[in-house]
């Protein structure tokens, strides 16, 4: 259980602004700060910050005006209370993989939202994607939310993702940096196969392909994040897994043994 993570949850967490100066608009942190002065500097304009960033148009308007003002980033020292060795390190691990894969953290109020999208299509990987949330908010719960087209969201308000997940920021993935955190590599080695499990449940798939009248099982895992395949890859690697890269944005595993040994803990979508 994790105790350090429902306790801090009670009170406000994340970045706030000097509350005078902003009328008590919300609550926005240092980095989405440093991301519009950017792109103000960029010469872009309020709206595309807006669009790009997801912070409110009249909110860049107000830090073009007095860009002096900054945020009082205390995330920082919210991250120093949790015990990240305490983590479940399976639940986590899948969690994450997930999240790389087609997860992404925003800003809902005084809380941030955590949510990954999943193909309705396979119920078992929902609800184990579910299953894991859960065990990383005990307490909690996380909501499944269709939607109009062939997927799913799963998803949990917690102000503990942008400490748990300190990939996310502004953008898309595959613009800019992703990296872990000393911790997170040390739980990714403890539950490698939980984290590959998880990118392959999002951006990977197993198929049964014909070679010349043969069937054969392949996995591919594509990413358009040069950083995320580089972690995909490691992983495969710690675990003794060959891999190729038959294309750019690709990593396949073709080797019979190699397929079976991924077959021992992932198998068909279902």
């Amino acid at each position: 259980m994790i105790v350090s993570l429902r306790s801090v949850d009670r009170s406000v967490g994340g970045a706030d602004y000097v509350g005078a100066q902003y009328g008590g608009r919300g609550v926005r942190d240092a980095e989405e700060f440093d991301a519009v002065q950017r792109l103000i500097a960029a010469g872009v304009n309020d709206c595309a910050i807006a669009r790009q960033t997801g912070v409110p148009r009249c909110t860049v308007l107000d830090w073009r005006r007095r860009p002096q003002v900054r945020t009082r980033d205390s995330r920082a020292s919210a991250c120093n209370t949790h015990d990240f060795s305490g983590l479940p390190a399976k639940a986590y691990c899948y969690v994450l993989g997930l999240y790389l894969g087609d997860g992404c953290v925003s800003r809902s109020r005084r809380v941030w939202r955590l949510r990954i999208t999943l193909d309705k299509k396979y119920p078992g990987i929902i609800d184990r994607c579910r299953e894991a949330i859960d065990t990383l908010m005990p307490g909690q719960h996380a909501s499944i939310v269709r939607q109009p087209t062939e997927c799913v969201v799963v998803s949990l308000y917690s102000k503990h993702w942008p400490c748990l997940l300190p990939q996310h920021g502004p953008g898309r993935k595959h613009t800019r940096p992703i990296r872990l955190e000393t911790w997170q590599e040390v739980l990714v080695k403890e539950a490698t196969e939980e984290f590959v499990r998880g990118l392959i449940h999002t951006d990977g798939f197993r198929v049964v392909a014909n070679d010349r009248g043969v069937s054969s099982v392949r996995y591919h895992f594509s990413n358009r994040s040069e950083d995320i395949l580089g972690l995909f890859s490691l992983a495969l690697d710690d675990l003794g897994i060959p891999w190729t890269r038959p294309s750019t944005h690709t990593i396949a595993v073709y080797r019979k043994a190699a397929v079976a040994r991924l077959d021992e803990f992932i198998g068909p979508k279902s």
